[in-house]
This record gives C-alpha cells, sequence and structure tokens, in this order.
C-alpha cells in the first residue's frame, strides 16, 4: 500500500526543522499562518530550500499577496504572477494558489497565473488553494481545477474542520476519479487523521500541527506585534501524525 503523503506547512525556519525531524513528506511554505498564510519571503524560501534540501523533502510555497479573501484585482494579480515566477526561480517542488470571487473560482485570474507560472516551468506542481472552500459548489469545482491543469486541490470540504467536511471531500475525490489528488486539511490532528483518511480515502494530508505560544512578554500581543492565535509547528505532533497515518 502506498505511503499517505504528510504535507505540514510551515512558517519560519524553526518550523520547518520541525516537519522534517517529525517526518514530514513535504512541506508547505508560508508566511504568517496566522492569518491563513501569505507568500513567505525569500530569505525564508532560501533557508527552508536549504534545509528540505538535505532531508530530500520537497517544498510547496503559497502564492498569496494579502489577507482576506481571493478575489484579486489586477494589480494584485500581478503582484502573484511576480511572487510565483520569484518562487520558481528560487527552486520551489511547487506552488498553492486560489483566486475566487461570486462564489466560483476565477477563471480568467487563474488562467492568467497558470500560463505565467507554466512559462517559467512548464511541469510545475500546482495546488489549488482552499479558496475552494468558499465556493458554492466544490464539486464543481473539481472539473474547473482539472481543466486549469492544478495537481492538487487543498479542501477543508467547506467546513472549518475537515473532519466535518468529509463527506464533501469524499464527493469531489469520487468527481475527480484520480485525475486530480484532493487533499484534506484544517483542524487535522493525531486523534482525528486516521478517521478523516478513512472516510475520504485520500492518499494526501495537510496539517499544521501546531502548538500554541505563550510570549514570555505580554507586551508582544498588547502592541500588536502577534496576535492571540500565535502557533508554532510542533515536532511531537508531526510525529504522531506520521504514527496515527502508518498505524
Amino acid at each position: 500500500m502506498p505511503r499517505t503523503t504528510l504535507e505540514i506547512c510551515i512558517d519560519s525556519v524553526a518550523g520547518c526543522g520541525a516537519a522534517i525531524a517529525g517526518g514530514a513528506d513535504r512541506i508547505e511554505l508560508c508566511g504568517a499562518l496566522s492569518v491563513g498564510g501569505l507568500t513567505p519571503s525569500a530569505g525564508l524560501v532560501a533557508e527552508v530550500l536549504h534545509l528540505a534540501g538535505a532531508a530530500g523533502v520537497r517544498v510547496h510555497a503559497m502564492v498569496r499577496p494579502r489577507a482576506g479573501d481571493f478575489a484579486y484585482d489586477a494589480r494584485e494579480l500581478s503582484t502573484a504572477i511576480s511572487e510565483g515566477k520569484a518562487l520558481i526561480l528560487a527552486g520551489v517542488d511547487g506552488l498553492v494558489f486560489g483566486a475566487a470571487r461570486h462564489g466560483s473560482l476565477d477563471r480568467d485570474a487563474l488562467t492568467s497565473w497558470i500560463n505565467a507560472m507554466r512559462a517559467v516551468r512548464a511541469d510545475i506542481d500546482l495546488t489549488l488553494h482552499r479558496a475552494v472552500d468558499l465556493l458554492a459548489d466544490p464539486v464543481a469545482a473539481v472539473e474547473q481545477a482539472i481543466t486549469l491543469g492544478f495537481q492538487r486541490i487543498l479542501t477543508s470540504g467547506g467546513a472549518v474542520r475537515a473532519i466535518d467536511g468529509a463527506g464533501m471531500i469524499r464527493a469531489m475525490r469520487e468527481q475527480a476519479a484520480g485525475r486530480i489528488a484532493v487533499m484534506p486539511g484544517s483542524g487535522v490532528r493525531p486523534d482525528n487523521v486516521a478517521t478523516l483518511l478513512a472516510a475520504t480515502g485520500a492518499e494526501e494530508v495537510h496539517a499544521s500541527a501546531s502548538a500554541p505560544v505563550v510570549q514570555d512578554d505580554p507586551r508582544v500581543q498588547a502592541l500588536g506585534f502577534a496576535g492571540p492565535g500565535l502557533a508554532r509547528t510542533d515536532e511531537a505532533i508531526v510525529r504522531a501524525l506520521r504514527a496515527a497515518i502508518d498505524a
């Protein structure tokens, strides 16, 4: 039976180290996971690629020019195109991106972005981000994602936690019929990952494997340098996820 791919999202060099040590197969590299992930900085990309490359772990990078929704105007889309090109040239193995408006995928924006990425590297691995969870019909979006040329969809099935959206995720996988991977993510923990995989039939799973961070100085949060939900990748949680998946 093929090994289930465990993807861990991280937003720091320390998080990368924890993910690798815990048994992650792939890294989703982001900035600012506290807002769902943004495009990572060039310096962070370089450090993570160095660490992951030495360990033989693939790195997919988030392209998201700002927090909030996924309805990008022309300048924001241009920013996302520039960021994606830079990440490919830096050496990432794949990119994660999504664009949607009015409850549907923004196919014009996605086509422009994908064409620009393929012009830099034709075989770059592309994941449709959880923008799909805001759509009126995620199952129909599977066909659109295939037509657009994505290799993977990251989704919670439209629920806050993937375990609660397992029925939708399974329906999306059935629609995909092996033509595109459908990877559950959001709220995935060691105590629910096996149930989630059994319920969805997924062959890949995405998790933050994070634990809350307590600031030594309360002024850090009071002055706005960190939000109340700050968390960091925890090696023990990654390891527990890996063990639960492989059990």
